[in-house]
């Protein structure tokens, strides 16, 4: 499979009049290597129907189309989403993908054409990698694995488990879906235009949920509450949630937590134990 090179990501950009914006958190990948690398480590089968968020110019698309079944490439921005059909016939595998341009915040399964994805590729937009992650698992409960490529910040976070400095709601929510771990870094050079951030690889696999008598919106609840003021304690923290800190004590200590403990100290059984014991209002 011929991929994209710099040199002609540029000649594309330049007759599509393409200026890649950080609005729409555009950082294209020009490196072939780098993305062969993705598609090797999001270790797909002949059998995996792949939804690509923000496939850009096609040079992680060209990759992942050998790959699976198909390819499902969402895309916002009208102009290259009417080029990337265009891009992929000239190399014969236009049968295995579907362009859907549309914010990938509002998909559902309506919108894919009839395909049931089961694995997320993608070099997410910096700006919205966490919620776009956190929809498409919800949105999308086919999904059985990923690889994103994000933010090394923002992969750390994901990452993250309790104890560590950088978990929080980000790292709560994604662990309700799936594990979640570090898959390597990637380097700034690899993009263009060339981001003032270093890249992560983050791997995801879905299991199921906690096992729980609420419902997922109630437990988002207590993470939200928890870690909206980090310093505090939870019975200081989830005062609000629970009506009073005397009453927030009262479902810490139900769910088994200690009042005096912090949110980043709790997994997301742990959260879900305590929506369990929310006191009931008057």
């Amino acid at each position: 499979m011929r991929l994209l090179g710099p040199a002609e990501i540029r000649i594309l950009a330049d007759k599509l009049d393409l200026r890649p914006t950080k609005k729409l958190g555009q950082n294209f990948v020009i490196d072939a290597g780098t993305v062969r690398r993705i598609v090797r480590v999001a270790d797909l089968s002949p059998e995996d129907v792949v939804i690509e968020v923000g496939p850009g110019l096609g040079s992680l698309t060209l990759a992942l189309l050998p790959a699976a079944s198909h390819v499902v490439a969402v895309e916002i921005d009208p102009v290259l989403a009417a080029q990337l059909p265009v891009t992929v016939a000239e190399r014969d595998l236009s049968d295995k993908l579907t362009v859907v341009n549309a914010d990938a915040m509002k998909i559902t399964p309506d919108d894919l054409a009839g395909f049931t994805p089961t694995a997320l590729v993608a070099n997410l937009p910096y700006n919205v990698a966490v919620p776009v992650v956190l929809h498409l698992l919800e949105a999308l409960p086919s999904l059985r694995k990923g690889l994103v490529m994000v933010q090394s910040e923002v992969a750390d976070r994901l990452a993250a488990g309790p104890g560590s400095k950088v978990y929080g709601i980000p790292s709560v929510k994604a662990a309700w879906y799936a594990d979640v771990r570090r898959a390597g870094p990637v380097g700034r050079t690899v993009f263009w235009p060339v981001p003032n951030v270093d890249s992560g690889l983050v791997s995801l696999t879905r299991r199921e949920p906690p096992v729980t008598t609420v419902r997922r919106e109630e437990v988002f609840q207590v993470v939200d509450a928890a870690f909206a003021q980090r310093r505090k304690t939870l019975r200081a923290a989830l005062a609000s949630w629970a009506g009073s800190p005397a009453q927030a004590e009262t479902a810490l200590r139900a769910a088994g937590v200690d009042p005096s403990s912090r949110g980043e100290q709790l997994d997301v059984t742990a959260f879900a134990r305590i929506a369990e014991h929310r006191p009931k209002k008057n």
